[in-house]
């Protein structure tokens, strides 16, 4: 369960920091920066430096805010009559942001949250860490009530739309995906919110401030997870300002004091369930970023674990891993980036190697572990924890006069020919790069050269 912070003054907001507390407390000597007891620098996330830049705002956010939960009728008066009592659905093959957005619509306009098919492990992760109830099943609704009215959330395509759901009760459609085929058509005007946002949970946490209501800490922070969700912890390529700045104001009204450590956690249950997770998804799920600088070596080392109870199909995706990895390493200048994928079942790990780097750093940290014959995978054996096994090794071959070897491997290839990222109309959360010379053709296979 993520520790939550103490309130004082006023909720606490200023304790918080709009979710970047713990980045303050560990500040290193250049402000960017979290040093640890042991000495070791990390870089902050892009999530934590986010989140302490609009800390200011998010904290004027929160506190305009109604103490109490509860509205005063005058303020219902700005809301849409047609969404009162309604119940709130997201699409087929649900997802967090479908039922965080479904769970803080419903209590935004005071209606009834639903399922359009059974939640995976993030969401089910959320539900726990906010202590909020799994909401019933469209079906077990519609069977109660035939004629409930329907807002959609998340989707307008019928073809995403649980089939229990009558077209003609849908008198509303709050979503941030584009309009395209099979959007669905009605007889009659319906209420239409759509915004060209990384969430549809952003939209509605905004209407939560704009409309001055103050949604409850488990509300907040389903809202939260599910923007981080849906926006790969605000890196994605769909993220706007306004999902920053909600991250920030989540995070103050639901006393969240670390917003990288909620981060990290969701993305190990995420991780559970690895079949809708993209290359770049899971490159940059749970990423980190190390600073060094010693007489041989100055520079940034990233470092990405995956838990997961079955490695074997992330191994069987190294070839598409690998290129990602050089690219998110360059598109990060990082000096090297590693991704380690942990068996927690069998409880070993295995690294990948994208580069020269990466293999000769590698081979100086854990000198007894086995590379194989392509130079693309190390096996580390038991070890499988980043912060007691994988950068302790590293930073002692780092100040032991490591030095990065002469040869860069397909680390040198112009930023341009890298490709482009991109998003699944249809689910944000799916990102594939496209037109990179680093894709392996089919019958070839990624290795990397070795000094």
């Amino acid at each position: 369960m993520l520790k939550r912070g103490h309130s004082v003054g006023f909720l606490g907001y200023r304790e918080h920091h709009g979710g970047g507390a713990e980045a303050l407390r560990l500040a290193g000597p250049d402000n960017k920066t979290k040093q640890y007891d042991d000495g070791v620098l990390r870089k902050r996330t892009q999530v934590e430096t986010d989140v302490l830049a609009r800390e200011k705002a998010a904290h004027e956010l929160a506190d305009a805010l109604p103490k109490e939960i509860s509205t005063i009728p005058t303020i219902d008066l700005f809301l849409p009559e047609a969404l009162k009592d309604a119940v709130f659905v997201g699409h087929l093959v649900t997802d967090l942001d479908s039922v965080g957005g479904a769970i803080g619509a419903a209590a935004l306009y005071n209606g009834k949250a639903a399922l359009a098919s059974e939640i995976n492990s993030e969401t089910a992760f959320a539900l726990e860490e906010w202590g909020v109830a799994k909401p019933p099943t469209i079906e077990e609704v519609l069977k109660e009530n035939p004629d409930a009215k329907i807002c959609l959330v998340d989707h307008q395509q019928t073809s995403q739309m649980n089939p229990a759901i009558n077209p003609d009760n849908v008198v509303g459609v709050i979503d941030h995906h584009a309009l395209q085929s099979k959007t669905i058509v009605t007889d009659r005007p319906i209420y239409i919110d759509i915004r060209p946002w990384g969430s549809m949970s952003t939209i509605i946490s905004h209407t939560f401030l704009t409309h001055h209501k103050r949604p409850s800490v488990g509300v907040a922070g389903m809202l939260l997870c599910a923007i981080l969700s849906d926006t790969l912890n605000l890196q994605g390529p769909t993220t706007t300002e306004w999902d920053r700045l909600m991250v920030a104001t989540l995070s103050e009204i639901a006393a969240v004091d670390d917003i990288q450590f909620l981060a990290s956690q969701q993305f190990k249950a995420k991780s559970k369930e690895l079949a809708g997770l993209s290359a770049h998804g899971l490159v940059n799920g749970d990423q980190k970023c190390f600073s060094f600088a010693t007489e041989t070596f100055t520079g940034d080392v990233g470092f990405a674990v995956v838990e997961t109870t079955d490695d074997a199909v992330i191994i069987d995706r190294l070839d598409e891993l690998l290129p990602e990895i050089v690219a998110c390493k360059m598109e990060k200048n990082l000096s090297a980036l590693f991704l380690a994928v942990v068996n927690i079942v069998e409880l070993k790990g295995t690294l990948l190697l994208c580069g020269p780097s990466e293999l000769s750093m590698a081979k100086a940290a854990f000198p007894d572990c086995k590379v194989n014959d392509a130079h693309t995978m190390m096996d580390l054996g038991s070890r499988v924890s980043r912060k007691k096994d994988y950068i302790p090794e590293i930073t002692k071959a780092v100040k032991a006069g490591w030095k990065r070897p002469v040869k860069r491997g397909v680390s040198v290839v112009d930023m341009e020919a890298l490709g482009k990222l991109e998003v699944d109309p249809t689910d944000y959360q799916r990102i594939t790069r496209r037109g990179s010379v680093l894709a392996v053709k089919a019958g070839q296979r990624f290795t990397v050269d070795d000094d």
